[in-house]
């Protein structure tokens, strides 16, 4: 029976010739939304710039929209990493009811030592345009009057020094609720979504954890095989009789230790960093969640302190109502969140296991074939 997407283009039912092709079909849904997308933004161009107080590293950021808040259809703005991070705490302290991506953590990056050596900053590079790409896709971030701004502004200072003037009355208002509440019990819904992050953080931990060790072992064993092929070269050159089959093992080692290298490399800047994203991911979402329960919990105490004054009154007081309404905007939007959040977590484990399955097959099918 012929099948067909959902814009009508037919799909092929047979077999995939790889495990490439499996993984293009699988991403092939991802990108049927495009053309009904208005706002693009990309980043890329590292450069580097030395001061005399300081080195840093700035980044090209594009934007192509047809939307009616931006008075231009593209911008292109330099931002550096603390741009970066201004962003995000803008967007915290404006939408505290929204969980905000993760940034790439700020000098450590697993496996890399220099902070200026291309390896981290095309890591970086790479993290913060996903970065943006997440703000982008959400329906309330992404309009977002800061992040208008961290788009199109040349001078983004200008905008920082304002401070706490752009706030949000919702972002001030959860933002100074004090920690003198505690919450009576967390609805179950939500209780399920903590014990669900606490999980989900521990296995991932695991995850990495060994990851990271089978890198390791992988770096090493490589010096040793770069070391061990040579070898059978140089004694091929001291026995005439042997010297093809010899040549042929020194290749054959030669072989192993590219395809090993780059299966190391596919690891530790395609697999590690998804990780480590979803890890702080999950710490992000707890924080939402905590300030969730700050907010419950003010609502309950506001509650007790009316049922103490023993008065009747017709209708519930005015902050009362307000705290309430606090209460479910919190809800609501939390729900909304996870639900795209897993949405997304299927989606890029979904390709980051098909990708490195993928690779560990081109892997031993270099190893093989050698």
């Amino acid at each position: 029976q012929d099948l067909s997407l959902p814009n009508g283009t037919p799909v092929d039912t047979s077999s995939p010739a790889s495990s490439s092709s499996l993984l293009n079909r699988l991403q092939l849904d991802d990108d049927l939304d495009v053309e009904t997308r208005d706002l693009f933004v990309t980043v890329d161009d590292p450069k580097k710039h030395v001061c005399t107080m300081e080195t840093y590293i700035t980044y090209r950021v594009t934007t192509k929209t047809t939307r009616a808040e931006f008075d231009l259809p593209e911008y292109s703005v330099r931002r550096r990493y603390q741009d970066f991070d201004w962003l995000r705490n803008k967007l915290e302290e404006s939408q505290p009811t929204h969980l905000i991506p993760p940034l790439p953590e700020k000098f450590v990056v697993k496996g890399v030592v220099d902070r200026f050596s291309e390896e981290f900053v095309e890591t970086r590079r790479k993290a913060l345009d996903k970065f943006l790409k997440r703000i982008t896709d959400h329906p309330v971030l992404s309009f977002n009057e800061h992040f208008n701004v961290f788009l199109t502004a040349k001078d983004l200072n200008a905008y920082k020094k304002q401070g706490m003037a752009l706030l949000s009355k919702m972002g001030e208002s959860v933002k100074y609720v004090t920690g003198g509440y505690k919450l009576r019990t967390r609805p179950l819904e939500f209780a399920a979504i903590g014990d669900y992050l606490d999980t989900f953080s521990l296995k991932l931990g695991t995850i990495d954890r060994i990851a990271q060790r089978i890198i390791k072992e992988q770096l090493e064993y490589l010096v040793e095989l770069r070391e061990y092929g040579p070898v059978y070269s140089t004694w091929g050159g001291l026995e005439v009789e042997l010297s093809e089959p010899l040549e042929g093992v020194s290749a054959c080692i030669g072989n192993c230790c590219t395809a090993l290298e780059e299966l190391s490399e596919d690891m530790t800047e395609d697999f590690l960093p998804v990780l480590r994203e979803y890890i702080l991911y999950a710490e992000s979402m707890k924080n939402v969640l905590k300030k969730r329960d700050q907010v419950q919990a003010e609502y309950e105490a506001k509650l007790e302190a009316v049922a103490l004054k023993r008065e009747d009154r017709p209708k519930v007081p005015t902050d009362v109502e307000k705290c309430q309404d606090r209460v479910e905007c919190f809800n609501a939007d939390l729900k909304a969140d996870m639900e795209r959040w897993q949405n997304n977590k299927r989606q890029d484990f979904r390709q980051l296991l098909m990708g490195m399955a993928d690779k560990n097959i081109q892997y031993y099918e270099k190893v093989c074939v050698t």
